[in-house]
Formats: structure tokens, C-alpha cells, sequence
């Protein structure tokens, strides 16, 4: 008897718990063989059965045991992290915004985190990590973000809020934008290529994977309360207030934990692109727009998508290793625009 498979039609007669369950399922196991694919494949590959061994501590003479634990674990995980982070970012900004082109970078916490990092290096402290400028860079970002759209927290729907956070990130990020250019300009000739690296996505130096980690656990647990008033505010601002949800009280909050994941993960990855904008859509497109199965769904997604981004920018052309955010933009350009040619038209 031939194996039997769930078809499309199939799933979807699931009830929507069922339904949501077996997504979230499939996409923890392919994320599961995403990462062991990352810790295996490299410039030497390694085959499964060692790696698992490397794994579970029984091969700690295998010669690339060190590289597997020291270099490859932290590394995998941290583009797992950093690219939940930004999925689910991007479908927080989308939601806060009310626009599809919603995207982590929008409200200038990345140009406000690359300044803080690339100020780090170029003064070569011993003190402080890279990570450590960036965070403060992007919570400089924010407190500006903050500042400048303090009334949108206060306003009612329809106020134009949403319009003001947008135009204040764009203003924000011509700013940061051009601290970076002086920066780079006035920066020693020995640490430019290292700078112009981060900026265009970096995962090579990382050994702390845990801060993304936890920052990613802690976003998903503080929005899983929330997500049916994000639903509500998905169909706009003046529905959600005539439900009774609290419109201003929700942008601040969006706000605030969509900055923290791109902030984290800018720090943990540089500036790495598409994966915020590119991840949500895909998923709104699959699996509907259900936050309590979307959030999720965009950290696993997200992860998978640039953890494979990652191992192929360090495997493709090895040992030269290639910017990881190179690659997610010149795959996420031609994705983003089928999937938009695929969308129906409203």
C-alpha cells in the first residue's frame, strides 16, 4: 500500500489547532535538519554519522570535534537566532504599521546599531565587545524613535500615527546612514575591510549565541498573550479601538520588542536584509494571518532561511568566505518578487 501523505486539501479540513500543530511541527524538524546541515557542511564536510557522535561527546578525538563545538555550534545558532529574531520582527512592523513593506530596519535601530559597532572598531577597544556597541547604538535608535513619536502613543486610530513612526525611521536612517559613511571614511585602511564585512553581514567572529537565544524565547513568550489583539489590529486601527483593544498601548509595545529583536540581532549578525520582509510574507501567503501560529512560525522560518544563507556564504566559494547579507539579498530580490507576482490582487 503506498505510503499516504497529507495533501494540501487535507490539511486545511484540519480544525485550526490541529492545523496550526502540524506547522509548527514540520517546520521544527526542517529546522532541526537546517541546523545539523549547518554544523555539518563547511570548507571540510563532516559526515552525519560523526557529527552526531561530535554531538553527543563520544568523539572528542574526531579532528574536527574543536571546529564543530568552538566555531561551527555557536556560529549555526546564532544565525538560527538572529534570523527568528528578524522574521518576526518584520511581522511585527508590518502589523504596526499597517503595510506590507514593513520591515525591522524601517525605524532606524539598524543604522543606529551600526554606528555604535563601527565606532567600536574603529577605535579597536580591548574593553568592550562589537555586540556591546551595537546594542547601545540601536538603544540610542530607539530613545530617538521613542522621542520623536511620542504622540503616537497617546493619538487615537486614524491620527496618522503610523505615517509619523514611518517617516521618523526614515529620517533617522538617512542620519545613521551618513555617521556610517564618515565613519568609514575617516576609518584606518587595516580595519575597513572588517568593518565593511559587519555592515554587510558577519557571522564569522561570533562565539555568544545565548543572548539571542534568550531574547528570542522571552519575545515569543510576552507576545503569546497578545496575539488576539494583534489579530484585531491587523484589520486596521479603527476596528481594533471599536473592539476594545488598547491602539495606543499596542504600538508601544510593538514597538518596543520588534527594536529589541533588531537590535539583538544586528548585533549578534550585522545588518543582514530581506529576511524581516521577505519571511512573513511567504507565511502570511502558506499558512494565513493568524498571529498565534505566525510569530512562531517566523522565528523557525526565519532561522532555517539564514542559517542556510550562512552556511552557504562560508561553503560556496571556501575558505573564502562570503557576506551572508550578499546572499540573502540576491536571493531575497527575485523571492520577494514572485512571491508578489503571485499574490492576488485585492
Amino acid at each position: 500500500m503506498a505510503a499516504m501523505r497529507l495533501e494540501p486539501a487535507v490539511i486545511s479540513a484540519l480544525r485550526p489547532a490541529q492545523r496550526a500543530r502540524l506547522i509548527l511541527l514540520g517546520l521544527a524538524l526542517g529546522a532541526m535538519v537546517v541546523l545539523l546541515a549547518g554544523m555539518a557542511v563547511g570548507s571540510v564536510a563532516l559526515a552525519p554519522a560523526d557529527l552526531l557522535a561530535v554531538l553527543a561527546g563520544m568523539a572528542d578525538r574526531h579532528p574536527l570535534a574543536a571546529a564543530v563545538l568552538a566555531l561551527r555550534w555557536p556560529r549555526v545558532l546564532a544565525a538560527f537566532c538572529s534570523g527568528g529574531l528578524l522574521a518576526v520582527a518584520g511581522a511585527l512592523m508590518q502589523t504596526l504599521l499597517g503595510n506590507p513593506l514593513g520591515d525591522p530596519y524601517v525605524l532606524g535601530i539598524s543604522g543606529g546599531a551600526a554606528v555604535g559597532a563601527l565606532l567600536l572598531m574603529w577605535s579597536a577597544s580591548a574593553v568592550l565587545p562589537v555586540e556591546a556597541g551595537a546594542l547601545a547604538g540601536a538603544s540610542l535608535a530607539l530613545g530617538l524613535v521613542l522621542l520623536c513619536g511620542r504622540r503616537s502613543w497617546r493619538g487615537i486610530p486614524g491620527d496618522g500615527a503610523s505615517t509619523r513612526l514611518l517617516l521618523a525611521g526614515v529620517v533617522l536612517s538617512a542620519g545613521w546612514s551618513a555617521a556610517v559613511m564618515l565613519i568609514l571614511t575617516l576609518a584606518p585602511e587595516e580595519r575597513l575591510r572588517g568593518m565593511m564585512f559587519w555592515l554587510m553581514g558577519d557571522l564569522s567572529g561570533v562565539v555568544r549565541w545565548q543572548p539571542a537565544a534568550l531574547v528570542l524565547l522571552l519575545i515569543l513568550l510576552l507576545l503569546r498573550p497578545l496575539a488576539a489583539d494583534l489579530n484585531v489590529l491587523a484589520r486596521g486601527e479603527v476596528i481594533a479601538f471599536s473592539l476594545g483593544v488598547d491602539v495606543a498601548r499596542r504600538r508601544l509595545q510593538l514597538c518596543l520588542l520588534a527594536s529589541l529583536a533588531t537590535a539583538v540581532a544586528v548585533a549578534s549578525c550585522g545588518a543582514v536584509g530581506f529576511i524581516g520582509l521577505l519571511v512573513p510574507h511567504a507565511l502570511r501567503l502558506t499558512v494565513g494571518h493568524d498571529q498565534r501560529l505566525l510569530l512562531p512560525a517566523a522565528a523557525l522560518l526565519g532561522g532555517s532561511v539564514l542559517v542556510l544563507a550562512d552556511t552557504a556564504a562560508r561553503s560556496l566559494l571556501a575558505p573564502v568566505q562570503l557576506p551572508v547579507g550578499v546572499l540573502t539579498a540576491l536571493v531575497g530580490v527575485p523571492a520577494f518578487l514572485w512571491l508578489l507576482a503571485r499574490r492576488p490582487q485585492p
